[in-house]
Order: C-alpha cells, then sequence, then structure tokens
C-alpha cells in the first residue's frame, strides 16, 4: 500500500477540549449517510456484506459476486473541496497536522480504489453530504455498477 506514514498528533496540542471530543466522536462505522444508503438498498432487495476486513480500505458496502464496492467518504476526513478546506484549515490550529492529514487520507483513498480496480472490482465512492441530501441518486448509481458487473 503506501510507504508514507499517516501523521501523528503527538506533538500537538488540541485547540479545546470540545474539539478533541468532538473529533473523538466521529464514526468510521455506521454513519448517518451510511445507515441511509444501506436501508435504501436493502428496501430495493439488495444484499450485501459491510466493512469486508479482506479487501483494500475495507469498504463500507460490498456486492461480493458483483464484485462492486461503495465507500462513503466523510466530507471533512477524505478532504471535499479540496482546495477551500485546505485555506480554511490554513488558518486553524493545528493547521500543518490536519492539512498532513486529510492529503494522507486522500492519498490512501486513491490508492485503495486503484488496487481493487487492479483486481477486477468495480469502485463506487459518495460523499457523505450527497447521500443525506438525496439517496436515490447514489442508490441509483450502484445499480448501475451492479448492472454493468453481473454475478
Amino acid at each position: 500500500m503506501t510507504a508514507i506514514k499517516a501523521p501523528r498528533y503527538k506533538s500537538y496540542k488540541p485547540s479545546s477540549a470540545s474539539a478533541s471530543y468532538v473529533k473523538r466522536r466521529n464514526k468510521s462505522k455506521n454513519t448517518v449517510a451510511e445507515l441511509l444508503l444501506r436501508k435504501a438498498l436493502w428496501s430495493r432487495g439488495l444484499r450485501y456484506r459491510l466493512h469486508v476486513a479482506d479487501l483494500p480500505g475495507k469498504p463500507d458496502i460490498v456486492f461480493a459476486k458483483h464484485r462492486v464496492a461503495v465507500f462513503i467518504d466523510g466530507d471533512f476526513w477524505h478532504g471535499r473541496n479540496w482546495g477551500q478546506l485546505e485555506k480554511k484549515l490554513s488558518a486553524r490550529a493545528n493547521a500543518e497536522y490536519w492539512i498532513a492529514k486529510i492529503q494522507y487520507n486522500r492519498n490512501r483513498d486513491e490508492e485503495q480504489t486503484l488496487a481493487l480496480e487492479a483486481a477486477g472490482w468495480t469502485v463506487v465512492r459518495f460523499w457523505e453530504t450527497d447521500i443525506i441530501r438525496d439517496v436515490e441518486e447514489p442508490v441509483e448509481m450502484v445499480v448501475a455498477a451492479l448492472i454493468k458487473t453481473p454475478a
């Protein structure tokens, strides 16, 4: 996978106790967006596996027969609108850490996608707010990926 190590927070101090608490409480599984998409897919009769650990990136939703892996990326942690976010982060506490951390996540996402595709998987990625705003479009995109890669 990646030779670059993820940035460590050891030498930094939290900007505030509340900010530290909020960041620690962010979930990596069973987020609102993930639950919305899973429920919508399930209601369509689609069955899947969750967080398959032996696949690169441990995809959120996996259709193994079709070799379709679905990732739901958090807007902050995966750097949505990276140019704008990077600018905002550079003016905040611990900017060096956060910029490196999110850039690392973005690079890792790309490497995982490439590794899955090289192994014959179709990768579908969504931003969390796109799912929350309107879950039907992501559902249709997953269905299209499944049709394109029959079991």
